[in-house]
Order: structure tokens, then sequence, then C-alpha cells
């Protein structure tokens, strides 16, 4: 807050954008919305600590930073577990939601912003500013028809204290099936499609065999990597590993000239080595999903075990033809191979420029302070 640079342009809009820290897919997807406001003389604030601090510094060093404390989601190593050991952790998350709240009144109250941006924060809204809700997930998977029941309810009683929930899918027939589609939304909602930081590249020639992109919290990070690094030992062909760590120092060495390892890759460089790989592995994270469609480029998809949303999406993607899908447990590297080069997809083609149009109206609205 004492950041010289905080206030310095008072006739810009200012926008906070909050990324949840559950992953790292919430803060590159915002990445498009950050760089669209500073294109229409935005300032941009960004809230963020630890991982996707790093991240998004790397991405705009430039622009001014407040640290603010996650939700510290801790995921259990046993599939079966899960919804337990989330369920166990309600208390700390709604305490998480309180604390947010209490800093968005102190914030807007010292007159230090125009407007919120948060990506799938609960506490970030104020009746004061315009604040916008960014989530995919209107429909929240637990395994569990009650509890998905119950779950939605909590969503939606926050979802209403923003003044528009924007949903980066398409209204009909998107890419994150009853996710994003649920029988009943909330007034709020608008559709706006999907978000990406990758564009298409022209008249690549393949460089690797096999990209592997690793994300997502620990431990099934950790556990997913250790499975891999096991394979790829009796793999032939050449291999670029990115581990999904953009806080880690030291590097990780496997001793092969033919892997090439690195903890973090930036959105320039992850586009081009995602165009120069013949094999893409990764999540089925709604993010890397609007990514890779992004680029049109297909992919070999591994839910994380046990979270139930990318189960979903996994099996929803793969009956569209779009992504071939495995579990983690059934994970065997030269089978996979094999499989992923008959396999044929179906070409996804959607625009990734209709966001651009809800972000011009924000921006036209404060400055008409109108919104």
């Amino acid at each position: 807050m004492k950041n010289k640079n905080f206030k310095a342009d008072v006739t810009s809009p200012r926008i906070l954008i909050a990324p949840l820290d559950w992953g790292l897919g919430h803060a590159t997807r915002c990445i498009p919305i950050i760089k669209e406001l500073i294109r229409l003389n935005c300032t941009v604030i960004i809230a963020a600590e630890h991982s996707i601090y790093s991240l998004l510094k790397k991405e705009f060093p430039t622009t001014v930073f407040l640290r603010f404390k996650g939700y510290k989601i801790k995921y259990s190593r046993h599939k079966k577990y899960l919804v337990l050991k989330i369920l166990l952790q309600l208390p700390k998350i709604l305490f998480s939601i309180w604390r947010e709240h209490l800093w968005i009144k102190k914030l807007v109250e010292e007159d230090a912003i125009d407007a919120i941006i948060s990506d799938n924060r609960l506490g970030m809204s104020s009746k004061k500013i315009p604040s916008i809700y960014i989530t995919h997930q209107l429909y929240i998977k637990t395994g569990n028809t009650f509890t998905e029941k119950i779950a939605q309810r909590i969503h939606y009683h926050y979802i209403k204290n923003y003044n528009k929930c924007w949903v980066p899918d398409y209204e009909e027939d998107g890419l994150a099936g009853m996710l994003s589609h649920p029988k009943k939304v909330p007034t709020n909602v608008e559709f706006i499609g999907p978000l990406s930081r990758l564009i298409p590249l022209q008249n690549t020639e393949p460089v690797y065999d096999l990209l592997i992109l690793l994300s997502g919290p620990e431990p099934q990070r950790s556990i997913f990597e250790n499975q891999i690094i096991a394979q790829l030992k009796s793999f032939s062909g050449s291999v670029f590993l990115a581990r999904g760590l953009p806080n880690e120092k030291d590097n990780l060495n496997l001793n092969s000239k033919f892997i090439k390892v690195v903890n973090h890759i930036g959105g320039e460089d992850l586009n081009k080595v995602l165009s120069q790989s013949k094999l893409i592995i990764a999540r089925c994270g709604y993010t890397t999903v609007m990514d890779l469609a992004a680029i049109k480029k297909t992919a070999l998809l591994i839910p994380t075990p046990g979270q139930t949303e990318q189960e979903y999406l996994a099996k929803y993607l793969s009956e569209k033809k779009y992504f071939l899908t495995v579990r983690q447990e059934e994970f065997i590297l030269p089978e996979l191979f094999k499989k992923s080069a008959a396999f044929k997809c179906k070409l996804i083609d959607f625009s990734f420029e209709e966001y651009k149009k809800a972000i011009g109206q924000l921006v036209m609205s404060l400055n008409r302070s109108n919104f």
C-alpha cells in the first residue's frame, strides 16, 4: 500500500485482480484480462502470495502487487479421502472469506480501488464499487448429489454479492459441460467466452516428442511427477518437463541429455514449446483445456485423483472427442504414446476474443461512473 506508484495516476480506473491460490490455473487465466485492462489504460493492482505472486510477477514485473494470503487448501494423498479432507478445512476457508471481505472493505474506504475482479475468491466483493466474480464452476462436482446441492447453494449465496459473475465459457455448447451450464444459473451470470494467454503459432517444426506439464496442488503434483520420472527412464524420445513450481529455486537434474526440465515456464515460452511438441501430457484443469483449445492442440489429459471437477471434465471432453484422457493409476507411458498417435481428435474451433467486450463495458462504466 505504501508503494509510491500505487496512486500515481488518479485519472485511470484502478482495478484489483485477486485470483484464488488453488493451483495456478486461476492466475494464468487472469493474464489475458490483466493485459486487456492495461491496454485500456487501467491501473491494475494484483493481490496474491507465494506461487501465484511469483507467476504473475514474472508476467507483469512493473505492476503493483499487494501480498494477501490465500485459502491454502490441502489435498489428500488418497482419492477417497479428498472430500472429507476439504470438509475438515471448511472453518479455515470460511475464516479466509471473512478476512478477505474485511480487507476489501478497508481498501475501498481508503479510496484505493475503483473495481474488483475476483477469480473464485468468495469474499472479494463490495457494495460500494463494481465487483466481478469469475468462475466456470456454477455446478460444483463432489461426487454426491446431496453435497453438490449444498455446495451450489453456498456458492450462489456468495455469487449474488457480486455485480456480475463472469463465466469463461460459451452460453451454448461450451468447453466445461454441466460445470458451467447447470439447470439454474444466478441472474447476474454473463458468459464471456473462454480465456487464454496463448495464440496459435504458424509453421513450427516438432522439437520434442513429449511435453509434460505438471500442475495442481500437493501432494498429487509430486506423486504424479515421481510416477512420470520413473517411466521416463525407459523412454527414448526427446522430452520437455515443466514442473509447475514457479517458486522453486533448486533445479531437478535427471542426468539425461534428452530430457529438459524447468521448474516453471512463462506464457510466451509455453506457447512456443506447445507448438513444438508431438504429444502433450497435462492435468485436466479447465485453464489447461482453454489454453490447448486456443492454440488448437489436442493432448493426453490426466485428471487429478479425487478432484471431481477434473474427473468430470475428462469424461466430458473424451466423449466429445476433443482430448484423450486416462486415469493416473492407469498411466503407462509406452502404451499411451501409441494410443495417442492413433487418436482422431475433433478440432476445437472457438473464438477467444469475446471476453474483451465484457472488459470494455466494465472500463467504460467506470469512466462514466455508471456501472
